[in-house]
Order: structure tokens, then C-alpha cells, then sequence
């Protein structure tokens, strides 16, 4: 039996194994509507007490990965053959839930977070690795310009400053002629108190980075006609519901009440070409 491998991650790239321990828990449930063996694998193969630094598991990341493959779906089912980038993808196991076909799949993460993805997910000529910072956009000279593309950011925009986010979106703007573009983010007052408190502490022995970047639900729109400078449509996504106990009934009725939404996450699809 192999030995289990300790991570050795910190900052924000040791963010993706709060979100692949939440995506495992959550698949490891004999009741579980969110399969994902690949981030089971990994998770039994890393040496890291997930629960001394993240706390009991909630299914939070598992409920967004869904709402990402959903958009990735439609996106391939639209535009067969296409391109799919996940900037900052870490551990995250999106193709291997997915039915890709042919197209091509690019993750582009922070070097240390390429090394220990290429543990447990190897490259291809199909599934490349660009070990750049979402924010270098070197990585647009790896993306086929001649087809549609879909670009991803999971549990990333929240850790750049917004002068940051907003550069990165407009390049990519510019830049694609046919994309759609999916990312999630924190609401306003989330930012502002793990900024504050220099990060949120989940556990009295981890602590979040700091998320310089959260926006509002009402500012998401016009946001983005600024800042894509480009007609586009767009939707805001909402998470499933928790899938089980007094969290569901939670997730179910507090999105309903007036003005509730802007006091939590937002999933963004943007699309134009």
C-alpha cells in the first residue's frame, strides 16, 4: 500500500483541500446526490488532518461544483470540440464527473498547486496543466483561438483585490470572441470581516485568507457591463438547496425572504459571441 502523501500547501493554494475535503465527505455518504470517486481517491491519499483545520464537513463545495458541471454541461452540449479552462482548479475532479467528448481541458493553477495536482491527475495531450497565476495572462497564449471557450474560476476571484478581478475580466473580454464565463463570489460583508480579521477562522487551527474581493448581488450587473465592456447575457446562479436536515430546510426558505440574497454567494454565467 502506498504511503499517504502530505500536501505541503499554504495560503491560498491550501484552500483546495477545504473544498476537496467537502466534496469527498459529501461523496463518501451512502446517501449522497454528488458522486465524485477521483476526489474520494484523493482525499483517502492525502496525509492531512482535514478535520483539525476545516471542522466538521458540509457539502457547500460539493453544491457549487454541481452548479459549475451543470454550466460546463450545457456549454459542451451548445459547442461540441470547444475549449474549457479552470483558472485555479487545484484538486478540483470537474472532468471526471463530466461526459467532455472531444474537447480540449486546460487547467492553469500556481506551480506549487500544479505539482501536487500532477500526483493524483496526469496530463494529456486533451488535459493540459499551465502552472501560471490565473491573474499572468500568459495563459491566453495556451487557449486555441479559432473555437469557443469556457472559462471557470471555482473559489478563486474572492482572494484578488478587485482592481485584480477586474483587469482579468476585461482582458478576457477582449481577448475571446466566443466564451462563456461562469465564477462565483462572496458577498460584500463576507470580504470585508475576513479582510478585517485577516482571514475567517474556520477551526482554532486554520484560518482563511483574506478575501479582498466580495460583491453584492444588485452590483453583479452592472459590474459587468463595465467591466467586460462587451454585450453579453448573463445569469445568477443559485446553489442547490443542502441535501439533508435542518440546513435544507435553512437553504430552502432564507433565499426566499426579501433581500436575503445579497447577503450570500453568487454564481455568475456570462456568455457572448
Amino acid at each position: 500500500m502506498n504511503a499517504r502523501q502530505k500536501p505541503g500547501l499554504r495560503d491560498v493554494p491550501e484552500t483546495m483541500l477545504w473544498t476537496l475535503y467537502s466534496r469527498a465527505r459529501e461523496a463518501m455518504r451512502s446517501d449522497t446526490p454528488y458522486p465524485d470517486p477521483k476526489a474520494v481517491e484523493i482525499y483517502r491519499a492525502l496525509d492531512y488532518n482535514f478535520r483539525r483545520s476545516f471542522g466538521p464537513a458540509n457539502p457547500m463545495a460539493a453544491l457549487r461544483a454541481r452548479v459549475f458541471d451543470e454550466s460546463v454541461r450545457r456549454f459542451l452540449q451548445r459547442f461540441p470540440g470547444s475549449s474549457v479552462v479552470n483558472l485555479g482548479e487545484g484538486l478540483e475532479t470537474q472532468r471526471y464527473r463530466l461526459a467532455l467528448g472531444d474537447c480540449q481541458w486546460f487547467t492553469v493553477d500556481l506551480p506549487e498547486a500544479i505539482a501536487v495536482r500532477e500526483r493524483f491527475i496526469t496530463p494529456d495531450s486533451r488535459h493540459r496543466h499551465v502552472a501560471l497565476s490565473a491573474s499572468d495572462t500568459r495563459w491566453f497564449d495556451e487557449i486555441p483561438q479559432d473555437k469557443p471557450v469556457l472559462i471557470a474560476a471555482q473559489g478563486l476571484f474572492m482572494y484578488f483585490d478587485g482592481a485584480a478581478v477586474q483587469d482579468i475580466l476585461g482582458q478576457i473580454g477582449a481577448r475571446f470572441p466566443v466564451c462563456q464565463l461562469v465564477f462565483d463570489s462572496v458577498p460584500r460583508w463576507v470580504s470585508r470581516l475576513s479582510v478585517v480579521a485577516g482571514g475567517l477562522p474556520l477551526t482554532p487551527f486554520y484560518r482563511t485568507p483574506a478575501m479582498p474581493w466580495g460583491i453584492s448581488r444588485f452590483q453583479v450587473r452592472p459590474c459587468m457591463r463595465r467591466w467586460l465592456a462587451r454585450p453579453h447575457s448573463l445569469q445568477l446562479l443559485d446553489y442547490p438547496a443542502f441535501p439533508r436536515g435542518p440546513s435544507r430546510v435553512a437553504s430552502t426558505v432564507l433565499p426566499q425572504l426579501p433581500g436575503a440574497r445579497q447577503w450570500t454567494p453568487t454564481i455568475v454565467e456570462a456568455s457572448w459571441g
